[in-house]
């Protein structure tokens, strides 16, 4: 087997997150973005240590699993991987994959398998779209990238993971956009002014944030143009209500969406959502649940599992904007957050003064270095960090304040079974664990993992 060469061979199995195993000639070759049962043409583009890797060139045969995709811009579009698969073989596929990483290091423990999200289309609350063009010099296009490339961009007007009113306001941006000629920001040449469409939504209040990003590499008559683009987006017939239309710069070179300074040309710069009987103030860059029915799945999940925690001092580390801070805090004595992004700290205080949480307190700050300087001792640890997992050596310093029990919620089964490793190496073992698909027709998926220290564990459960 050499690189380059092409092969054909049926997918196996998927592993998490969404790598198909294609034997040929007795070897193993990972083939990403496929589904079990395919048969799929692909070449080898890798090879090392004596693995190989396969990019899909074709799919020669339709899985037995397979259904006719709901969305049209699925296999150009990048942003999911399941759109051929029916939701329920999506779930048991997720499933599969996380139970086996965690068998591989746990011997016993309760499982108990995975909780749907209550809608599985539109229930995205954010999305980012970029400008750019579909191929080179063509039209001005906004949307999702193509799936496999760093510069082609689909215009996903029907996308069917976000609410039907991001189509509609996705269409006329690229519609007005595309009459004024005003050039979309290139990337390479690190030339031109349109960049992102960032549009958040709530579930719950319909309440509605739109924020265009470019750089400041000024078009002419700038504040003219983005006037008649604010009272176009106000003429639209939305469901929900649109609260605030912003305008943010960002002269970052790498093409993410970043907040140099941001300005508000309609309404306020923030929406309301509400979860549990709780209300969030969120605003366009801090970070909350995508999925918002599903993070009520999550939230209910995990408080489900943490059980009584009166008369406690609980510690919720890499805390975001403090959701699970103040589901806990009114049944815990204390609640301390700790988060490395200020604007999410910030949020996360304001977010627990208006719901009447007087005791919840946030640090900012990386939570290697602030557990450090925390007098107060936990009682119990939730974990939430971000996908890469936990840092060893943070990881050590919450396994060294000794507490009986902790839960770790993760968007990354691969980074969570790792730290498993560790922590059952000290003293730790899993007691019960579920997956909660909050993000359906992609290949991601949250696990909730509640651990107690080895000596208190009795007949557990396969």
């Amino acid at each position: 087997m050499k690189k380059g060469e092409i092969y054909e061979g049926i997918i196996e199995e998927v592993l998490f997150p969404n790598k198909g195993q294609v034997r040929v000639d007795g070897k193993v070759i990972t083939v990403k973005n496929g589904v079990p049962g395919q048969k799929v043409r692909f070449q080898v583009n890798k090879i090392r240590k004596g693995r190989a890797e396969g990019r899909l060139l074709e799919v020669v045969e339709r899985s037995e699993l397979e259904c006719e995709p709901a969305c049209k811009h699925f296999g150009d579009c990048g942003g999911c991987t399941y759109q051929s698969l029916p939701y329920q073989a999506q779930l048991s596929l997720k499933e599969q994959q996380v139970k086996r990483l965690l068998d591989q290091v746990v011997d016993s423990y309760l499982f108990e398998g995975i909780k749907e999200s209550p809608s599985p289309y539109g229930y995205r609350n954010k999305m980012e779209f970029s400008f750019g063009d579909e191929i080179k010099d063509g039209p001005l296009a906004l949307g999702m990238h193509k799936r496999g490339s760093f510069y082609d961009i689909v215009t996903v007007e029907e996308c069917q993971i976000a609410d039907k009113d991001f189509g509609r306001i996705l269409k006329e941006t690229l519609s007005f956009f595309g009459e004024t000629g005003i050039s979309f920001y290139h990337k390479m040449q690190h030339r031109g002014y349109l960049r992102h469409l960032l549009v958040r939504k709530a579930a719950k209040t319909g309440e509605i944030l739109v924020d265009l990003v470019t750089t400041t590499q000024t078009e002419l008559l700038e504040g003219q143009i983005l006037d008649r683009w604010k009272e176009r987006l106000l003429s639209l017939k939305l469901d929900g209500a649109l609260t605030g239309i912003l305008h943010t710069y960002n002269d970052s070179l790498a093409d993410v969406v970043q907040n140099d300074r941001t300005d508000v040309l309609y309404g306020r710069d923030y929406f309301y959502e509400e979860l549990l009987g709780l209300r969030f103030r969120i605003t366009p860059f801090s970070f909350f649940q995508t999925n918002s029915l599903g993070a009520e799945v999550l939230y209910e999940t995990a408080r489900s599992y943490i059980g009584d925690t009166k008369e406690q001092v609980i510690f919720d580390l890499y805390s975001g904007t403090g959701t699970i801070a103040q589901m806990l805090a009114p049944v815990a004595k204390k609640v301390i957050g700790v988060e490395i992004v200020e604007e999410a700290v910030e949020a996360a205080k304001n977010n627990a003064k208006e719901n009447g949480l007087t005791n919840c307190e946030f640090i900012a700050g990386d939570v290697l270095k602030i557990l450090d300087t925390i007098e107060e001792r936990p009682d119990f640890i939730v974990l939430d960090p971000p996908r890469d997992g936990i840092h060893p050596k943070a990881l050590k310093k919450i396994i060294d304040y000794g507490v009986e029990r902790m839960l770790y919620i993760s968007c990354k089964p691969t980074s969570l079974a790792r730290d498993l490793e560790i922590l059952k190496e000290n003293g730790y073992q899993l007691e019960q664990a579920c997956c909660v698909d909050m993000f359906p027709w992609s290949a991601n998926v949250e696990t909730v993992a509640l651990l107690s220290q080895s000596h208190r564990l009795k007949g557990n459960v396969d």
